[in-house]
C-alpha cells in the first residue's frame, strides 16, 4: 500500500493529531515553532493511506550543515501513529525527507520502549543505532494512572520524609506567571554556574512559554516573593516531560525541590496526564534524586540514524567533535556572563 506524506500548516489540527496518537510534547506545534526561531527549520507532515485516513505524523526538525552535508533531519520523540502502523509511518517519512530535504541523515529518538517490537523493527528500515544522543534514552517514567498512595509507596523513605519536611516549610508551591519567569531564569543561571553547564538566552525559554502556552506549565516554590526552586514541564495530552529546573542554596537547605516535584506530579495526574517522564538518567546527583521517586527505570529506544547520503560515515564521525566544541563554547559563554553579572 502506497502512503502519502503531506505537510500540515494548521496548528490546532496538528496538535489534535499528535494527541490523538498519544504523541510526545516535543512533537507539539509550539515546540517546533520555538526551534524554528532558534536555528532550525520545521516540517510537520501527516502520513495518510490511499483512502485519506491519517495513520500518523512527524514533526521533523532540520538543521543546516556546512557543505557538502547540506542538512540534518531530526525527529525528537516521534513519530506517532496508529498502533501497529508506526513503522509504516516512519518509513514513509524517511523517504519523504530524503527526496524533499536531501539531508545527510534522518536521526530519530522515538518515545518507544527499547525492548518492544517497534525498536526491534528499526534495523529492517535501514536505521543504525547511534551514540550521537540529544535526548537520553535511560529515564524514569511514572504511570500516573496509579493512585498517589501507590506512587508515594514506590518512593524511597528519604523522599517521603523530605516531601513532608519541605511541605511544612513556609513556602508557597504554585504555577508561575509569565512575569515571574525572570525569577525562575535567575535561579536557573545560578544553578548552571554551580553545576557548570551551558544554557540558552532568556528569549529561548520565553518562546517556549509563549508558544506552548498551557502545554508548558512552570511550577515554583516561593519564599515570600522569592523563587527558591522551580520546575519547568512540557505536556501533551498523554505525557508530561521535564524540561528544566533549579534551586537556590536556600531552596536546597529547605529541600524545596521535593515538595515542588510532588506538587507538579499531583497536578499532572489531576490534569489527566498518564505518563510523567523525568527526562533522562545519568550517573550524577540530579539522577540520584530522580531515581528516589520510584523502584524502576525505563529504557527508551535511544538514538537511531537512517543514512540518506554516501557522506553519512564522514558526518557521523565528525558530529561528536562538533557537538563537544559547541558545548564547551556555550559553557564558557555562560560562565563569562555569570562573572559579568548578566
Amino acid at each position: 500500500m502506497t502512503l502519502r506524506v503531506t505537510p500540515c500548516s494548521d496548528a490546532a489540527s496538528w496538535n489534535e493529531t499528535v494527541n490523538r496518537f498519544s504523541g510526545h510534547p516535543q512533537q507539539l506545534w509550539g515546540w517546533g515553532k520555538t526551534k524554528a526561531q532558534h536555528g532550525w527549520r520545521v516540517d510537520r507532515v501527516l502520513v495518510t493511506d490511499e483512502a485519506g485516513t491519517v495513520l500518523g505524523s512527524a514533526q521533523v526538525l532540520l538543521r543546516a550543515l556546512p557543505f557538502p552535508f547540506r542538512a540534518l533531519a531530526y525527529i525528537p520523540r516521534g513519530p506517532q501513529g496508529l498502533p501497529g502502523r508506526e513503522l509504516d509511518v516512519l518509513d514513509a517519512v524517511g523517504g519523504y525527507v530524503k527526496n524533499t530535504h536531501h539531508a545527510v541523515a534522518l536521526s530519530i529518538e522515538p518515545d518507544w520502549d527499547a525492548e518492544g517490537p517497534l525498536a526491534a523493527g528499526l534495523p529492517g528500515l535501514g536505521y543504525r543505532s547511534s551514540d550521537n544522543t540529544i535526548l537520553i534514552g535511560r529515564t524514569l517514567i511514572l504511570d500516573l494512572r496509579r493512585s498517589l498512595d501507590e506512587l508515594s509507596g514506590d518512593m524511597s523513605k528519604k523522599h517521603r520524609q523530605y516531601i513532608r519536611k519541605s511541605g511544612r516549610e513556609d513556602l508557597d508551591y504554585r504555577r508561575v506567571t509569565r512575569e515571574e519567569i525572570a525569577k525562575c531564569l535567575a535561579v536557573y543561571k545560578l544553578t548552571a554556574q554551580r553545576a557548570n553547564f551551558g544554557i540558552h538566552e532568556d528569549s529561548y525559554y520565553l518562546d517556549i512559554f509563549d508558544h506552548l502556552g498551557e502545554d508548558s506549565p512552570v511550577y515554583a516554590a516561593f519564599k515570600g516573593e522569592d523563587v527558591v526552586a522551580f520546575l519547568w514541564l512540557s505536556t501533551s495530552g498523554y505525557t508530561s516531560f521535564e524540561l528544566y529546573g533549579g534551586m537556590t542554596e536556600e531552596g536546597e537547605r529547605l529541600r524545596a525541590n521535593y515538595a515542588l516535584k510532588w506538587h507538579a506530579i499531583s497536578d499532572m495526574k489531576e490534569r489527566g496526564i498518564t505518563r510523567y517522564d523525568f527526562n533522562g538518567l545519568l550517573n550524577d546527583g540530579v539522577s540520584k534524586f530522580k531515581m528516589g521517586w520510584a523502584k524502576h527505570e525505563d529504557q527508551l529506544a535511544g538514538t537511531w540514524d537512517k543514512p540518506l547520503s554516501p557522506l553519512y560515515p564522514v558526518f557521523s564521525s565528525a558530529l561528536p567533535l562538533a557537538k563537544s566544541g559547541m558545548r564547551k563554547a556555550r559553557t564558557l559563554l555562560a560562565g563569562l556572563k555569570g562573572r559579568l553579572g548578566r
